[in-house]
Formats: structure tokens, C-alpha cells, sequence
């Protein structure tokens, strides 16, 4: 049901960054206590997990469609990985655990579900997953951010339209926009929207 892109190296997709500076920050400010549950969907190859281990998190859980773009995570962090619950599953079929986080986190994930079903399907799994109060933090492609990316379509959102998705079993707490310069110096905007679990 999800989608599955054609595999480039992590510094190749367009929404490649060295640092997710403004996740890092949102998840700092969200759950200082270094033990909180965080899963993050469409991990890949990026340096989140990196930069949350030195931060001292230690109860990590990275999930991908893709095998190889974890196990290109994996050497990179070579004996660190051994912290890290690596999940390559489908976010919308894999069975996640009921009530086991304080944190979903998604950077350029959920704007390539383009079919209702798809989205009604990754809604539920993060309703169904997070603890109660939780928090999701989601970065889709923002009103002015492309129409395709990686040769797929994509939906782009404003706060207002997110919220809708995520209905009303979250409260959105706050917004940003972010543009991003991809790494053939294209730029793109980016929506991150900080959602609570309401029940």
C-alpha cells in the first residue's frame, strides 16, 4: 500500500539534508526525558537516529519500506546501530505495538500517499500506536512546495488541510513553514505541523 521508491544514495533524493535541525529541535522541546519512545517513519538513510543518539535518547525505533536504505543507516553507525530497533515494514500494513509512543516523527513521507486509503490507513496507525498525549511531528510539502518529487506525485498541505487527515482524534498545536534547498540547489517548501494525541 506504500510507496516505494527507487533507491538512490541518501545525499541523491531531493529532500536530503545533513541535519534535520527543526525535527531535532521540535523533539528536544516535545520530550526532554531521554527515555521517551520515538519512531521514525520513512527513517532511511538520514541522520536523525544519529543525532538522537548523541542526544542521549535511548529508545529509538527507525522504520523504512526500504531494507537497503537502513542498512545503509545501520553501517553507518556501525556498533551504535545495536541501540536502535530497525523496522523495514510498510507504515500503513506493519503491526506497531498499541499505546508504545511518545513520539512519530515523519519528514517527506505522508505527501506521497496520494490515494485516500493510503492515508486513512498511516491516520490509524498513528492513532493506534501513539500513547495517549502524544505527539506527532510531520513534514509534508508545503502550498508553494512541488507537485512530483522523484519522479511521483505528491499532495502538498497547509495547516488547516493536515489537520483534516488526522482528524479529530489530534489537535494540532503548532506550525512552521521551512524552505528547504535540495542538493541540486532546487528549493522546496516544507509544512511541519506538531499534532497531539487526543485519545
Amino acid at each position: 500500500m506504500g510507496v516505494r521508491l527507487h533507491h538512490q544514495s541518501s545525499k541523491e533524493v531531493s529532500w536530503y539534508r545533513p541535519h534535520l535541525e527543526t525535527s531535532l529541535a521540535l523533539i528536544d522541546r516535545l520530550t526532554p526525558d531521554r527515555a521517551s519512545a520515538i519512531l521514525d517513519i520513512g527513517a532511511g538513510e538520514s541522520t536523525l537516529i544519529d543525532d538522537l543518539l548523541q542526544r542521549g535518547y535511548t529508545n529509538l525505533t527507525a522504520l523504512d519500506i526500504s531494507e537497503t536504505a537502513l542498512r545503509g543507516a545501520k553501517e553507518r553507525l556501525g556498533q551504535a546501530a545495536a541501540q536502535v530497533n530497525w523496522l523495514p515494514a510498510d507504515v500503513c500494513e506493519v503491526g506497531i505495538p498499541l499505546n508504545r509512543y511518545d513520539i512519530w516523527h515523519d519528514r517527506a513521507v505522508f505527501h506521497f500517499l496520494t490515494q485516500p486509503e493510503q492515508r486513512l490507513a498511516y491516520v490509524t496507525q498513528a492513532s493506534r500506536s501513539l500513547k495517549p498525549g502524544g505527539h506527532i511531528i510531520i513534514a509534508t510539502f508545503g502550498p508553494e512546495g512541488p507537485t512530483r518529487c522523484s519522479g511521483l506525485p505528491v499532495v502538498r498541505y497547509d495547516p488547516a488541510s493536515l489537520q483534516r487527515e488526522f482528524d479529530s482524534r489530534f489537535r494540532l498545536l503548532e506550525d512552521l513553514t521551512e524552505d528547504h534547498t535540495t542538493p541540486s540547489g532546487a528549493s522546496q517548501q516544507f509544512l511541519y505541523c506538531v499534532l497531539q494525541k487526543l485519545r
